[in-house]
């Protein structure tokens, strides 16, 4: 058999035949229920990433061909969400910038009295949920900037391998950024209770593993990952100032600290040898790094109301 690289793959959808995995995504109607949807995709995830020795080759393409039809209705019925906004944004590099640096101020979910009262209120059972909640959509910066730069034109690769390396500790595993967010977990106790983690969370973690892991979302991946770094350093003050009034020990809260500094550092340089110059040299990239942006920003925001949700009336 002649392999020819013009045609492309012909596999009639095979959901009917995945009747053990337990992950089975069928239509759209599963986005009608959040809570059941997302901790489906998050473990189908984490079984596509995970690497293995093998196994049933046929089940695990069903398994992928499945989720992978469910990740694209969750993300596009996302984008459809931001359309209208993001087509606001402009596709000249130096204005696209400022748009973008102008989110810190004016995105979704930005300014919640959430992290205040985290900083200044929260009692330890309450930051303990909430930290539950964050670690759960924690998708693994280090990662999802590795899968994103793939194929990248070179100036916009090596910020994001700059900015790798930073979270790889820079080459030391006491300084690797997972680790510190892990030690706070595994004192904490957070992967244990019986306190439920919340969809929205999942949906967060859901969002950016699919956009890195996917091509055609590869520069609304670039977005994502960076208002992260634009917005993240206001939020990781207030959570560890919180913990530190709660007596939680410096070494536990290194993550926060570290990320309260170091991602004003990452956000500028982000800005200014990828976004920019991506969007200089193809202007067409602008709209879904802003899509990019605006969803990861809405995510976040639907996290935040839903913990005030939880924490201010229990």
């Amino acid at each position: 058999m002649r392999f020819d690289d013009r045609r492309p793959f012909s596999l009639a959808p095979p959901i009917e035949r995945d009747r053990t995995s337990g992950v089975r995504f069928t239509d759209e109607t599963d986005l009608a229920a959040p809570d059941l949807f997302h901790p489906r995709l998050a473990r189908a995830h984490r079984e596509r990433l995970t690497p293995t020795t093998g196994g049933d080759v046929w089940s695990e393409l069903a398994r992928d061909h499945a989720s992978r039809i469910a990740e694209a209705v969750f993300v596009e019925t996302e984008r459809g969400a931001i359309a209208d906004r993001a087509r606001t944004a402009p596709r000249e590099a130096e204005a696209f910038v400022r748009w973008f640096e102008d989110l810190r101020e004016t995105g979704p979910g930005q300014g919640d009295g959430l992290f205040p009262w985290l900083a200044r209120e929260a009692s330890h059972d309450a930051m303990r949920w909430f930290l539950r909640q964050e670690v759960a959509g924690e998708a693994g910066f280090d990662d999802l900037v590795a899968m994103t730069q793939v194929k990248l034109p070179s100036r916009a690769k090596l910020e994001l391998a700059r900015n790798y390396w930073d979270e790889m500790g820079q080459g030391r595993a006491a300084g690797m950024h997972g680790p510190l967010l892990d030690k706070l977990a595994d004192a904490l106790r957070l992967h244990e209770g019986d306190e439920p983690i919340v969809w929205e969370s999942l949906a967060l973690g859901n969002l950016m593993v699919a956009l890195a892991s996917n091509r055609r979302y590869a520069y609304h991946s670039v977005g994502a990952l960076g208002v992260i770094e634009l917005t993240a350093p206001g939020r990781a003050v207030d959570v560890n100032e919180g913990m530190k009034r709660l007596g939680i020990p410096g070494d536990l809260r290194r993550y926060y600290a570290l990320h309260a500094t170091l991602d004003v550092k990452h956000s500028l340089a982000w800005n200014a040898e990828a976004i920019g110059p991506l969007v200089a040299e193809t202007p067409d990239v602008a709209l879904p790094i802003a899509e990019g942006a605006l969803m990861r920003l809405e995510a976040g925001r639907r996290c935040f109301e839903r913990y005030r949700e939880e924490l201010w009336t229990s």
